[in-house]
């Protein structure tokens, strides 16, 4: 296959600044698509042009009608970093492309700072919620963010403030690589910043200050980091479920009867790229569960309202489920293992002997482990301490077998 589709990065110093075979690829395009502000980089000539139009998606058809033409897409810095290559990837066949990267605004921030780039965190507010930052703030985290507008500097600074981060380090960095390259510098609890331009980056050295509640991603965050109205999994056993239904990149979880849905938050938190959905019956607790993944920095969890098994249907078969209440429901746990990929893990919990005998009959009858998990806590009897046992929870734990369909 003949690539026609190129995606060329291009920064602050327009075709100046790039290799001789990108810029070939732009000055020999019969169609340039790209902003505004990075068509008005190359200068008029015989190629059609594209505007990228809202939705995008309008933009990619008019593309792929195109095909065979050959196609220069300009992007901002590197296409494959949060950029309009993955889109594209994700569209056309690699075969008929061609990418090549300019350097980018994460590059270019940890150059200015003498950053170790391998170390720092990326962190994209284009087009995302601001709560999926506070998956980032702990103590000595080194973030550059990519920023949605000219609003963003002080939309982070609010942010940080809000969890503790106050005495956090900020550089924001306009236009770099251009000659009207800025670079601003101030600390969270005091910015104040006027007339930032739409097109910036933001650097933060993570400060905590005195008292502040920092997060780890390991599973198990302490009981009180969730809202909830008693549904809620205890921590120790949160952390061993968590563990049991292993995350994996791109896997997909459903927390089935997920009362505030910390299941779903943990696993989450745990694995990059994770993806889950929360199914809640009550409405005032999958409003929780919303409270909870913003807060808690994955707003992008999915919530399904609706009782179980009826509310699965049309929902993408998932690689891994936790049914944390309703197990003993008629056909639940059936519905739940039919539509579980192959290789997939089911995990279920039960506090109850009627949820547990369910649990026992189901792997009984299609394989898995059935382990007590029991838990106590200190707490003080009057001038002296004891032992507090929490209610012992029966976990199911079940992988169906690889030669099966969902």
């Amino acid at each position: 296959m003949t690539p026609w589709l190129a995606v060329v990065g291009i920064g602050e110093d327009g075709l100046e600044g790039l290799a001789p075979a990108a810029r070939t690829l732009v000055e020999t395009a019969e169609v340039l698509v790209g902003g505004e502000r990075h068509l008005a980089m190359v200068p008029a000539g015989g190629a059609e042009r594209l505007a990228w139009a809202s939705p995008i998606e309008r933009t990619i058809d008019e593309i792929a009608a195109r095909r065979g033409r050959r196609v220069t897409v300009l992007a901002t810095g590197d296409p494959m970093f949060f950029g309009i290559g993955v889109t594209l990837a994700r569209r056309f066949d690699i075969a008929e492309m061609t990418i090549v990267p300019a350097v980018g605004a994460v590059q270019l921030a940890c150059a200015r700072l003498g950053w170790a780039e391998a170390e720092v965190e990326p962190v994209t507010l284009v087009g995302r919620p601001l709560e999926a930052l506070n998956l980032h703030l702990r103590p000595g985290a080194r973030l550059v963010i990519l920023s949605e507008d000219r609003e963003s500097p002080e939309a982070v600074a609010t942010a940080l403030r809000a969890k503790g981060f106050g005495p956090s380090r900020i550089a924001v960095f306009e236009r770099m690589g251009s000659e009207d390259e800025r670079r601003i510098e101030g600390i969270a609890e005091g910015w104040s910043a006027d007339g930032i331009a739409d097109l910036n980056t933001i650097a933060v050295d993570c400060r905590a200050a005195p008292g502040a509640s920092a997060l780890s991603r390991a599973p198990g965050l302490p009981d009180e980091a969730f809202a909830h109205d008693g549904q809620l999994t205890k921590r120790e056993v949160r952390a061993v479920t968590v563990a049991a239904l292993a995350p994996m990149p791109n896997a997909l979880l459903w927390d089935v009867g997920a009362g505030c849905g910390s299941v779903a938050i943990e696993w989450l938190r745990a694995e990059r790229g994770a993806r889950a959905v929360a199914v809640e019956r009550n409405p005032e607790r999958a409003a929780l569960i919303a409270r909870n993944a913003a807060a808690l920095g994955v707003p992008g969890l999915g919530i399904v309202t609706g009782e179980a098994p009826g509310a699965l249907e049309g929902l993408e078969a998932p690689d891994a489920v936790f049914v944390g209440g309703g197990a003993s429901g008629e056909g639940l746990l059936e519905a739940c293992w039919e539509a579980l990929s192959p290789s997939g893990r089911l995990v279920a919990n039960a506090v109850t002997i009627e949820t547990e005998a369910a649990l026992a009959r189901f792997g009984t009858a299609r394989g898995g482990e059935l382990v007590r998990l029991a838990v106590s806590r200190m707490e003080e009897i009057g001038e002296l301490h004891g032992w507090r046992p929490l209610r012992a929870v029966t976990q199911l734990r079940a992988v169906k077998p690889s030669g099966t369909t969902p």
